[in-house]
């Protein structure tokens, strides 16, 4: 019985802690409540002090000695208002940091570039998903070790902003990361000290939920074994390796864990050798290859037929030979394939015959300039081609006529390039149908007959400037380039097409003198070039005298001299001050004034001296009106 009061005065000190406990907690969510008011997050202090002193160790490359426009955001309390700085809307602490900066745009927009050094208060960051430094200046420095500690990061990209020396291997301790971009900058040298590399990646296999690596232009010349540690990485669905100098690509995978893999960008490394066998080619997820510039050799891969997912396909700068395989009709998805700069031969009326024949064909851009293509183009398109917009067979052994079929049925066709092959006959008039053509190469060909206004009825207005190859169209015999938007000068070796007869260039915005080669066309009987910007001095020529209209080929062009319009100075004469003009123009009117004045006082004068009786007179008149 004697315990009871005891017992009773446990529980009431039970119970007034937890009443204190529950009060703290009451009070802590309102202040959290409080500070999340109206979606306002105040940022952490020892947040805001780290990235304080991160930006001490920032300089601005435009300015250096003076860091105070430097992050000009950066002030005051509320650290996740600052421009680049993210804070989690439960917690306040600060997520992600956006420093990516202008150096790989376009337009940079209002991203600030960034120099110096990145300091470890960055570590005061331990909730930092999101690390963005892209794209900036920070020269001669290596990557800090430091970043291997930011453990919570998923996002991490270092890329093109000049980072030098060893990848450190700390990164592999970084397991939660889901992408990572060191991409660097071209090196500048032969030796370690003036770019990115590393000698060994083992570090790699650690990062278990990597699901995109780009590691463009690292070089890793050194390293043999680089695809078992990338074989390693389960979720990988993304793969950049070019310009890293790697020198082995095995045959095959034993067992492959890439089973994920969407994007393989080998591009531009220095494998030489045989294109089958090759562990990619087993890759039936791929969507995307690019193989282009490694110096792979042999006939054209028969691999290929196991891609069916592929969508975009680089196989350019190699030596490949033989024709396409027959098996690439399977490939349904496929959307662009660039091929050029290898050794594809033979009959090109075939290749259009192995291309994807599923119904709803994607094909998008059929890229095969400077092969070993002949023959003719088939006369009849057997497979619907209607999304194509990329067509370029440049720089191959083509012969025969440009069938009509281009014009009637690739109608999303942007870009033809026929260049630089054998091609006769006249172009078809189902070119003017290309109402989304944007650029038409047929140079260097054996074409004739004329281009005329019915060769670009369906086109939309030319922009730009007139392209010089025009000049090498020595078989034309008109031209007419009127109602565009032109500008910049005529070429200068129009004078080339020795054979035009029509060249209608009015109605663009051309400008500069119109060049003296122009003269040479003598087989020329009608010229147009009214209505530009055109200057300078009328050429003169046998044969341009001789062509009817003189003064409508020319008007519209008020910078013009010459015969036909105002006079051409021989030499430049100063411009006349208006000032002076407008001054001696008042003196002569004064003079004119003064001299008639004295004139008529001089014959009043004579007149009253010989008159007496006009000089009675006068006296009289001024008498009564005194009076």
């Amino acid at each position: 019985m004697e315990k009871a009061p005891m017992y009773t005065l446990q529980l009431s000190c039970i119970e007034i802690a937890i009443a204190l406990l529950l009060i703290t907690h009451a009070k802590s969510t309102t202040e959290e409540r409080s500070s999340h008011s109206n979606g306002t997050i105040s940022c952490i202090a020892s947040e805001r002090s780290a990235l304080l002193a991160c930006r001490a160790g920032l300089s601005d490359p435009e300015n250096p000695s003076d860091p105070t426009n430097l992050l000009s955001s950066w002030k005051g309390d509320d650290c996740c208002q600052w421009q680049g700085v993210y804070c989690g809307n439960r917690t306040g602490h600060i997520a992600k940091l956006d420093l990516r900066g202008p150096y790989c745009d376009i337009d940079g927009g209002s991203r600030q570039m960034l120099a110096g050094n990145i300091s470890s208060s960055l570590l005061g960051l331990q909730h930092l998903w999101y690390l963005d430094l892209s794209c900036n200046i920070f020269d001669n420095i290596q990557i800090p070790e430091f970043m291997g500690s930011l453990h919570k990061l998923r996002y991490l990209d270092l890329s093109m902003s000049n980072f030098i020396g060893n990848i450190p291997p700390q990164i592999g301790n970084l397991s939660n990361l889901r992408y990572l971009n060191l991409e660097t900058n071209s090196y500048q040298g032969p030796d370690y000290s003036s770019f990115s590399y590393s000698t060994d990646i083992t570090w790699l296999s650690r990062l278990t939920s990597l699901e995109h690596l780009d590691m463009t232009s690292v070089n890793l010349s050194t390293i043999v074994d680089w695809l078992p540690r990338v074989n390693m990485l389960l979720t990988l669905k993304v793969l950049r390796l070019p310009f890293c100098q790697l020198r082995s690509s095995p045959g095959s995978l034993q067992l492959s864990n890439l089973t994920s893999l969407e994007i393989l960008d080998l591009w531009c490394n220095q494998f030489h050798k045989r294109i089958m066998p090759n562990w990619f080619w087993d890759l039936t997820s791929l969507k995307y290859l690019d193989i282009s510039g490694n110096g792979f050799h042999g006939p054209f891969p028969d691999g290929i037929c196991n891609m069916t997912s592929i969508v975009e396909l680089y196989l350019s700068d190699n030596n490949f030979v033989g024709m396409i395989p027959s098996s690439m009709k399977k490939l349904c998805n496929l959307k662009r394939l660039d091929s050029y700069m290898n050794n594809i031969n033979g009959s090109v009326t075939e290749l259009f015959h192995r291309l994807p024949s599923c119904s709803g064909n994607k094909l998008q851009a059929l890229v095969l300039p400077d092969n070993n293509l002949t023959g003719s183009l088939p006369t009849t398109l057997v497979k619907s081609l209607s999304n194509l917009s990329w067509l370029d067979l440049s720089n191959n052994k083509l012969t025969g006529h440009v069938p009509p079929w281009i014009g009637e049925s690739l109608s999303n066709l942007s870009s033809l390039d026929l260049s630089n092959n054998e091609l006769t006959g006249h172009v078809p008039l189902s070119i003017g149908e290309l109402t989304k053509l944007r650029q038409l190469v047929l140079d260097s060909n054996n074409l004739d007959g004329v281009m005329h206004e019915g060769h670009f009825s369906g086109l939309d207005i030319l922009t730009g400037e007139i392209p010089a190859e025009i000049s090498t169209l020595f078989t034309l015999k008109s031209l007419n380039l009127s109602w565009n938007n032109f500008n910049r000068k005529i070429p200068e070796h129009i004078g080339a097409l020795m054979q035009v007869e029509s060249l209608d260039l009015s109605h663009n915005d051309l400008c500069g003198e119109i060049p003296s080669s122009l003269s040479a066309l003598t087989s020329l009987s009608r010229l147009n070039l009214s209505y530009n910007n055109l200057s300078g001095r009328i050429p003169s020529g046998n044969q341009l005298q001789t062509l009817e209209d003189q003064e409508s080929i020319y008007i519209g062009n008020p910078s013009m001299c010459g015969p036909l319009s105002r006079k051409c100075s021989s030499q430049t004469e100063p411009t006349p001050d208006h000032h002076e003009d407008a001054s001696d123009d008042a003196v002569s009117v004064f003079l004119g004034m003064g001299f008639g004045y004295v004139m008529v006082l001089w014959a009043v004068f004579c007149t009253f001296l010989f008159k007496r009786k006009w000089r009675v007179l006068w006296y009289a008149l001024w008498d009564r009106l005194y009076d």
